[in-house]
């Protein structure tokens, strides 16, 4: 994948101060969710119900959002104000060559893509239901989010509801994978508001898998 444009604004961190949880026996711990945060922003569909099951569990939630902008959690919301949103500013044009898309020009887009830069720098690992489509993207504008993590170089998974299987990209193509757990404390979620039966399933087995309650 080609690195952004010089002065495009990207910023990413997160990368490596909060390593997977996996011990020196090659096993797995499963996660104190007390220990835990969600990045996200609280949007109808995904978003909500990645939040909805984190609250359950007693997870730290962050939702990023901004003046103007309609989300369904009311939990850990953070309205990001113009000059922070401008701190992860995107050329339109790249993200559109970049996704094979066209993208409306609309400000509260821009913002929409801005706020999810948020989300994917602060998460250490970056999950997201949609749809991977031929060429590699995730469709809708949130694929934007799985995007970015690409470029930022973060675990990324995907929950295909289409083909109704967990995903995860490996540096150049996707790989499927077999009940995958969250192995970072601070992670993202995002992705499709049409949240499918399959999709909420994946969602909260993901959880059971992942964190001891």
């Amino acid at each position: 994948m080609n690195p952004p444009p010089s002065g495009a604004g990207f910023s990413c961190h997160g990368t490596t101060a909060d390593g997977p949880h996996f011990p020196s026996d090659g096993g797995y711990h499963m996660l104190d969710p007390r220990d835990c945060i969600l990045y996200s922003g609280g949007a109808t569909g995904t978003e909500a119900h990645f939040g909805g099951i984190a609250e359950k569990y007693g997870l730290e939630e962050v939702n990023y959002s901004f003046e103007g902008h309609q989300i369904e959690r009311t939990r850990g919301v953070r309205v990001l104000t113009s000059e922070e949103l401008a701190l992860k500013d995107v050329s339109l044009t790249y993200v559109s060559r970049l996704m094979n898309r066209q993208y409306t020009r609309a400000p509260l887009f821009r913002k929409v893509l801005q706020s999810i830069c948020w989300q994917v720098s602060c998460g250490h690992e970056v999950w997201v239901v949609g749809s991977i489509q031929e060429d590699d993207t995730v469709t809708g504008g949130t694929g934007w989010g799985a995007e970015f993590a690409k470029i930022c170089n973060k675990p990324l998974y995907v929950f295909d509801q289409t083909r109704n299987g967990w995903y995860m990209w490996d540096k150049s193509a996707w790989s499927p994978v077999s009940e995958p757990r969250i192995g970072h404390r601070h992670f993202t979620a995002t992705g499709t508001r049409f949240l499918e039966d399959n999709g909420r399933a994946a969602i909260e087995a993901l959880f059971a898998r992942s964190f001891n309650v």
